[in-house]
């Protein structure tokens, strides 16, 4: 099974040629054909001289070059799509991963799983500003989506190449990449790799991810649970609001008749009919909803299901773009 080595790089540049050695080290022992996709992240300390010679010295290594830095998520995007063999492993380039891990995480695919993810479980990080959050937000995204993850956070990762390509990353998505797997059907199974401490340079990632994470975290759980059908979230929002209004409504009512009380500036009267307005605005903001996730699947190219395989079809089942190509 061939393999596509994808490296994000920004201002790594001492830590090139020793991420080169140990990932080629580690893929020619495994005898596979395999790419090595380094994507510039719009570095800024030579790390574009160090990747263009690499590039010219092995033909094995592809370099993707960004006109300015856009992040860690969009450089993962880009290698994953320009990805050519059969399974995909992501890892970063200030070499705490460790490559030596990538044949037990192919292996893994082998067995039948389409993603494996990494644990890093003695993690060679300060404890204040990089573990502590991590664990926080760790619970927090496992409690909120329902998968189970020890650790988000690592970016040693393995995939097959379709599970790579139905996947599109925006924002700060790139951590929810198991999870966003797991909703589109694919089987995931955590295991426990290898962290190394920083040897060069310093990390271009700090407590100041937080606000991002729990913004990214609130639209996973969206797309997750609503994104197919929005009404049942803005729908039932309405009905809620509704009932509020009928139950305002009837208190208001009851008091103007048994104790004839001024309905002018009443609060209940006020939340009868704002109650009112704001399930209504539910109700056009989940038809609304579904008219956007029509939209969104229709011009992604997606479906709202995954086939991983079929039998017995004259014709292969093809995504479909590659049946609009054809």
């Amino acid at each position: 099974m061939s393999v596509s080595v994808i490296v994000p790089i920004y201002n790594e540049a001492d830590n090139i040629p020793l991420l080169y050695e140990a990932v080629t080290k580690v893929m020619r022992q495994l005898a596979r054909p395999y790419e090595l996709i380094l994507v510039n992240d719009g570095s800024k300390d030579g790390s574009a001289q160090r990747l263009e010679q690499l590039a010219l010295k092995d033909a094995a290594v592809k370099v993707i070059e960004f006109r300015k830095n856009y992040g860690q998520t969009a450089a993962m995007e880009a290698g994953m799509q320009a990805a050519s063999m059969e399974n995909v492993v992501l890892l970063d380039g200030d070499l705490q991963n460790d490559p030596t891990d990538i044949p037990m995480m192919l292996e893994k695919l082998d067995e039948g799983y389409d993603l494996v993810h990494g644990w890093r479980k003695n993690r060679q990080d300060a404890f204040l500003n990089r573990k502590l959050p991590s664990r926080i937000a760790n619970w927090l995204i496992s409690r909120v989506t329902g998968f189970p993850v020890h650790d988000l956070g690592c970016s040693l990762k393995a995939m097959k190449r379709e599970i790579a390509h139905e996947l599109h990353l925006y924002g700060e998505m790139h951590r929810f990449i198991p999870i966003l797997a797991h909703w589109r059907g694919a089987r995931c199974v955590e295991v426990v790799t290898t962290h190394h401490p920083r040897r060069f340079g310093v990390s271009k990632y700090g407590i100041s991810r937080t606000t991002r994470v729990l913004l990214d975290l609130m639209t996973v759980k969206y797309f997750i649970q609503f994104a197919v059908s929005p009404m049942k979230l803005f729908g039932t929002m309405g009905l809620v609001c509704w009932l509020v209004s009928i139950m305002a409504g009837m208190a208001t009512i009851g008091m103007k008749l048994r104790a004839d009380v001024d309905m002018t500036g009443n609060p209940l009267f006020l939340l009868t009919a704002m109650s009112a307005m704001m399930g209504m605005q539910f109700l056009f903001f989940g038809m609304l909803g579904e008219l956007c996730s029509r939209i969104y699947f229709a011009a992604q190219n997606q479906t709202s299901y995954a086939i991983r395989r079929t039998w017995n079809f004259d014709t292969p089942t093809y995504p479909i773009e590659q049946r609009r190509a054809a």
